[in-house]
């Protein structure tokens, strides 16, 4: 079977070729918007002896380029997300550039199976009571004009895939990463906190944090997409032994480097939280909503993460948390000081 991955040349997206191979499947269609990443795709093909990769430059913002690149394919990965970038390139790039996609799916005329990585942006966690369990039946998020820019365009990404899989009846598998971490990844994620004023705020005190590391992450995406029951269903993905937000940031500022921070209790956050929204409400826009109550209890509400149903498919991770972050620090600690 050819599969077709989508932002194959991304940070998840190599891996996710390379757990493919590793899963005999051979037969891969690589979509980059920078053809210039292929070489590192060929490197990691170079370890599988009978693998055919095959390279498409494609812009998804573009629905004519689709079609060819879909032709042929029993099966599509769509890894390619927005990360940043304004309001309207975000949903440019997660919303349209899918529905871009799925037209150009559901014009094939074989079936096809359909698998998307979808994110923990897209539940609606700000709801629930602090220390509640979220797993696979927690609600899609009801406020997500409450939320920031990238959770609203993965929640409207998800649900448009649901509505054209209504509507057409091909196969559909969701997967709901956590916070991707490894070498080549940001360093911190919001949910331990933000720079502010020269300092790091340390916002998820003891929090655990949803870490799934690259390699376990494109191993869940391909066990899902491989598995004959997965259609229709949806997986969360997060490892084991998870790290609290505090142990984190302890492990690294001692394996990577000092960080000046400064603990911020909930409590404190959020009424700091609701003084902003008043403030921005009396301002008229002026002091943009940064922190508002909703935002803080979805972020750093805390709560536990389950992996079960994902593991009842087969999925194990391939490295534990404690190595994951033993390599990411090691990557981090390599990396050139900016500051300098």
């Amino acid at each position: 079977m050819k599969i077709l991955v989508t932002g194959a040349g991304g940070f998840l997206g190599k891996a996710i070729v390379e757990r493919l191979l590793a899963h005999g499947e051979t037969d891969l269609r690589c979509m980059l918007r920078d053809t210039s990443k292929a070489k590192a795709l060929e490197e990691i093909a170079a370890r599988y002896p009978g693998a055919r990769l095959e390279f498409v430059a494609v812009n998804l913002r573009n629905a004519a380029e689709i079609g060819s690149a879909l032709a042929g394919c029993g099966m599509v990965i769509h890894a390619a997300a927005a990360l940043k970038g304004s309001p309207a390139e975000m949903f440019m790039d997660s919303v349209v550039a899918s529905r871009n996609l799925l037209e150009a799916v559901v014009n094939e005329v074989r079936p096809m199976r359909v698998v998307l990585v979808s994110s923990f942006g897209a539940m609606g966690v700000a709801e629930l009571p602090r220390g509640a369990m979220v797993d696979e039946s927690t609600p899609l998020e009801r406020h997500p004009e409450q939320r920031d820019v990238y959770s609203h365009s993965k929640l409207r990404q998800e649900q448009l895939f649901w509505e054209y899989r209504e509507r057409y009846g091909f196969e559909l598998v969701v997967l709901r990463p956590g916070v991707i971490y490894g070498p080549g990844s940001g360093h911190f994620s919001n949910r331990v906190g933000l720079s502010l004023f020269g300092r790091f705020l340390h916002l998820g005190g003891n929090n655990l944090l949803p870490l799934t590391y690259v390699d376990n992450c494109a191993e869940a995406i391909v066990v899902a997409a491989l598995n004959e029951g997965a259609d229709g269903q949806i997986y969360n993905v997060v490892d084991d032994d998870l790290v609290t937000s505090r142990e984190y940031l302890k492990l690294y500022k001692r394996k990577v480097k000092p960080v000046k921070s400064l603990p911020v209790p909930y409590f404190a956050l959020m009424w700091g939280s609701k003084m902003v929204e008043r403030y921005s409400a009396k301002s008229k826009g002026q002091l943009p909503a940064i922190f508002t109550p909703y935002k803080t209890r979805a972020m750093w509400g805390g709560n536990q993460f389950s992996n079960a149903k994902l593991k009842s498919i087969g999925w194990r991770p391939l490295i534990s948390t404690r190595d994951g972050l033993e390599r990411a620090f090691a990557a981090f600690r390599a990396e050139p000081d900016k500051t300098k």
